[in-house]
């Protein structure tokens, strides 16, 4: 049994005297323990080392006591499992040297064996649960296929993606495969995360608000939604979609436990679009961060008036910026966990 189940039970839409909170990114960057893990390995030994992942996973519950812990790990593991070769160049971010844009480049594509090509993150798993000692839950997550699909085709970070949708479009069944082939391994992977332990998966689209709303229902959202069903009956699925406001309606209809909303759409809208039946969570801008603590102590507080206390998860609109100063963080933290309504 979880001791601190509060982010369960706001999945589950219970009535909880405070809501929950974690940040997503808590695992790493702004934290000087977590720097000073880096200043000594590289990013991917990082994530492929159990010993490492665990602890990094857990540095921020040690100091802030967050409401749930999240895995350590990063979403273009998938790639690198289905035999796309990725690296983290300093200063560039993910680079892929050997890019999917054509049919010929889908022959190196595989479905792998997650065990095999996955089991370190299993292990992590394993490890973090008994560093928890069943205190708060811990969630496992994954990219959406068209989020790794872009990163695939684009062989690195970009502010449009636009040869990823050049490839949507010119040759829509080379991405459907690449599609299909993501789909099929992050739903083993998010299974095999289940049964390591996890007590949640949350599924990351970072770069779906570069579609339309058409398009996103056709590249992204339909391949998620395969994901929420595979997934929904033995785990709770949080569904985030950056920049997806526009498909909150369909989404909130999807089986997900909850949806994950960024800071461009107010709580009333949020609740609004997704008809006041769902557990949502975010929505602090991350560069709000950088206000002084007092300043972003009141703005949580206001946060959390709006969304209400119930079927809520205090979280961020995106993941936490490197640069945040740690007390500031320890604001926002503090700030949910002392919150009481009037």
């Amino acid at each position: 049994m979880i001791k601190n189940d509060l982010f369960l039970k706001a999945l589950r839409g219970e009535s909880v005297e405070r809501p929950p909170v974690w940040m997503m990114r808590q695992a790493g960057r702004y934290l000087p323990e977590f720097m000073e893990i880096k200043a000594k390995y590289d990013f991917f030994t990082r994530c492929q080392t159990p010993e490492l992942a665990s602890e990094i996973t857990v540095q921020p519950i040690r100091r802030y006591g967050m409401d749930a812990a999240i895995l350590f790990s990063d979403i273009l593991v998938i790639p690198q499992a289905m035999n796309i070769h990725v690296e983290m160049k300093p200063g560039v971010g993910p680079w892929l040297p050997d890019p999917i844009r054509s049919e010929k480049d889908m022959d190196k594509v595989i479905i792998p064996d997650i065990q095999d090509s996955l089991g370190y993150v299993m292990d992590a798993i394993k490890m973090t649960k008994e560093k928890l000692n069943d205190e708060i839950p811990l969630i496992g997550f994954a990219g959406s296929p068209w989020t790794i699909l872009c990163y695939c085709v684009e062989g690195q970070g970009s502010k449009n993606f636009a040869k990823a949708k050049e490839l949507c479009f010119t040759d829509p069944k080379v991405a459907h495969d690449l599609l299909r082939r993501i789909t099929d391994t992050t739903i083993a992977y998010l299974k095999e995360k289940v049964k390591a332990g996890v007590n949640a998966v949350q599924v990351f689209d970072s770069w779906g608000g570069m579609l339309s709303p058409e398009d996103y229902q056709e590249f992204s959202w339909k391949y998620i939604q395969q994901i929420i069903d595979a997934l929904k009956d033995e785990t709770h699925v949080i569904a985030f979609g950056k920049g997806c406001w526009f498909a909150l309606d369909t989404m909130a209809k999807s089986g997900a436990s909850a949806l994950g909303v960024d800071w461009t759409c107010s709580p009333g809208n949020a609740r609004y679009l997704t008809g006041g039946q769902i557990t949502l969570q975010g929505n602090f801008d991350p560069s709000r961060l950088f206000s002084p603590p007092s300043e972003i102590k009141r703005m949580v507080k206001q946060m959390i008036d709006e969304f209400g206390k119930d079927r809520y998860i205090v979280n961020l609109g995106h993941g936490i910026l490197p640069n945040v100063p740690v007390e500031n963080a320890a604001a926002f933290i503090e700030a949910v966990k002392s919150y009481r309504t009037d």
